[in-house]
């Protein structure tokens, strides 16, 4: 059985292809770097401030206003494999001979443990060589990004920035290396061609121990209006001349004379610059050939939008607009649709495609997360990722529909949520009750699924009744009280649970796994509706009760934190306080120490569900997730954002 609940992440077998996709070690992302000039405790909620005074630890709600704070000042050349916050994704090698073109390394231990660059420069037959880390293009109609040499184009306006910070280190031995931003020329002439970079820093030559060392390049005087090379390095064997010779007398021709330099954590620095549209990861990096590398640079939709709405609930207000920001953005600027949907996932960071990074019909466009495969020579996007799931669609809404209320003058979040509405009014099923399953695949002809999911559903009820409630638009409550209907429609009195919802016809009902979530969201939307929350949370206990908290399903191998909060909250809203508090207590003990939680207990915890059409279990793993994170902040604040 396929699950119905796409927004949750691809199964490890598809995480494993990670492996292949790696000849672009950063995956593309562009993030703006800003300083907001203010304190976000400043309007911090009531439930949020109790968490902030001295000593008390993090909340999940700090945690979250931080991720986004902690980019304010920075724009990264690169981060961490794969990461969405990367910026220069092409490495391209530059030298005095061009034999033997070498590779940049993306498996290195970095700093912390972390993942981190390694670039050899082989100095037997090459008097001087080394990288440049460049912004790239892709025009429009290509498969694959280019470095940028052959053509001008336009690189990141960083103007402002006041240093380039860099950590390096000699590869196992004491390196000598000179290191640059900006001065990228292109065109094929050598003579004559364009400058594509307004400007070129250098730093003198620089000794690089085998220790990490943070190099800092002054920029005050820069004119950085166009940056195409965001870092490059040079080594030269009349500088490197006693390493050299030691290994030219003692090499083999498997051990040829080399210069390494690691590198890590690279970033332009800036002050006091605003903070701008962004999605946050969904889940914390992993180093390359983990089983969840693939997912680094993934910002899925529905977790982002839980981010809004405990950012707004805690008064975070500016925060959430960050990501509703990015949302927006992401509505206007989809490189095919024009029809008012939202793709399940995107790339984490800024949201707008790189200068000169192109839509097939030559457009600035919303980012998705990919890979590049080598050996296809393209990039390469995740099926889930691309589709769109009506489940997504509804939280946007709310999430959209919650800042539209703290966002005078700013219209264009009712409108973005409107939009969206009118997009998931042509998913309206012809045959009863309910709106399908959403659209798969990639554009032009994604294909329209016929299944009914609970989950979608119960979202729809609380997303059109809160847009109705701002519209008055008729149809918004007619919408509402058709999800609803066909929620309740999938509810066995007899066993006290909810069903998950049909099969692809649209019609059979789904009998197999029952998720958690289905039956802790359908009281925390049906509120007063439904008469038998008891009943349904005694299936739950039953069923899937694990320890302190509670499985995805009734297998009952490892705790789903995620839906244990939403457990929680499930007992609040029916008045058992006591049994609130006691879950809240568990989550907070097994909370990471800055606030965060992990998708799961353990690595391996199933769904009992299968990844869309594949053989392939549907898994959690004991990895920080934003999701999980957001609905720790809705209990730790009491609050139901259905």
């Amino acid at each position: 059985m396929t699950d119905s609940n796409s927004r949750r992440p691809p199964a490890p077998s598809l995480v494993r292809l990670a492996a292949i996709f790696a000849a672009v070690f950063f995956v593309p992302a562009l993030l703006s770097a800003g300083g907001c000039g203010r304190n976000d405790a400043e309007d911090a909620g009531p439930a949020e401030s109790a968490r902030t005074r001295e000593g008390a630890p993090p909340s999940a709600a700090d945690w979250l206003a931080s991720s986004l704070a902690a980019q304010d000042n920075r724009v990264y050349v690169y981060k961490d494999y794969a990461d969405g916050l990367n910026n220069f994704t092409q490495p391209a090698f530059i030298s005095d001979s061009y034999k033997d073109v070498p590779a940049v390394e993306e498996t290195a231990e970095g700093m912390g443990g972390t993942s981190g660059l390694r670039a050899t420069v082989d100095l037997d037959f090459r008097a001087w060589g080394g990288f440049m880390f460049l912004n790239g293009i892709l025009p429009a109609g290509a498969t694959a990004p280019l470095a940028g040499f052959e053509e001008p184009h336009q690189g990141l306006d960083l103007s402002g920035a006041k240093r380039l910070v860099v950590h390096a280190r000699g590869g196992g031995r004491k390196v000598f290396a000179q290191f640059y931003t900006g001065g990228l020329k292109a065109g094929t002439n050598m003579e004559t061609r364009l400058s594509a970079d307004s400007s070129r820093t250098i730093t003198n030559l620089v000794e690089l121990p085998p220790e990490w060392r943070r190099l800092e390049i002054d920029l005050g005087k820069a004119d950085l209006r166009s940056v195409g090379n965001g870092l490059a390095f040079t080594v030269a064997a009349r500088h490197n001349v006693d390493v050299c010779k030691i290994l030219c007398s003692l090499r083999t021709k498997k051990d040829p004379a080399a210069v390494a330099v690691m590198l890590d954590e690279i970033y332009f620095e800036f002050e006091g610059r605003a903070p701008e549209p962004m999605f946050l990861a969904s889940f914390a990096s992993e180093p390359p050939g983990a089983e969840g590398s693939f997912l680094n640079p993934f910002a899925y939709l529905y977790d982002n939008a839980l981010a809004v709405l405990a950012l707004t609930r805690a008064g975070r207000h500016e925060r959430a607009r960050q990501i509703a920001d990015a949302m927006v953005y992401a509505y206007g600027h989809d490189r095919h649709y024009h029809d008012g949907r939202l793709r399940n996932a995107y790339a984490a960071g800024r949201p707008a495609s790189f200068p000169g990074w192109l839509s097939p019909d030559g457009r600035e466009h919303a980012r998705l997360p990919s890979f590049y495969d080598a050996a296809e020579k393209k990039s390469v996007e995740e099926k889930t990722a691309v589709s769109t799931s009506t489940g997504n669609l509804a939280w946007a809404m709310l999430a959209l529909l919650e800042v539209a209320k703290n966002a005078p003058g700013r219209p264009e979040y009712l409108e973005t949520a409107a939009g969206i509405a009118e997009f998931v009014l042509t998913l309206k099923n012809p045959e009863g009750p309910g709106f399908t399953g959403g659209y798969e695949g990639w554009e032009p002809d994604p294909a329209r699924l016929g299944y009914l999911s609970t989950e979608h559903n119960v979202d729809l009820v609380s997303a059109f009744s809160r847009l109705f409630e701002l519209t008055s638009d008729p149809r918004h409550e007619e919408a509402a009280n058709s999800a609803r209907d066909f929620v309740l429609s999938m509810y066995d009195r007899d066993a006290g649970r909810f069903y998950t919802g049909t099969l692809a016809d649209g019609v059979t009902v789904s009998k197999g796994p029952v998720p958690l979530d289905v039956n802790t969201w359908a009281i925390l939307a049906l509120k007063g509706d439904f008469p038998d929350g008891e009943k349904v949370l005694a299936f739950v206990e039953s069923n899937m009760r694990v320890g302190g908290g509670y499985d995805f399903d009734a297998d009952k191998d490892g705790v789903w934190l995620e839906g244990t909060a939403q457990a929680a909250l499930a007992y609040k809203e029916l008045g058992r306080d006591e049994k609130y508090r006691e879950i809240l207590a568990y989550l907070e003990s097994v909370a990471l120490p800055d606030g965060s939680l992990t998708a799961a207990d353990r690595d391996g915890v199933t769904t009992g569900f299968t990844v869309g059409g594949s053989d392939s279990p549907w898994l959690y793993f004991r990895r920080r997730h934003l999701g999980a994170t957001a609905w720790l902040a809705f209990a730790q604040a009491g609050y139901n954002p259905l």
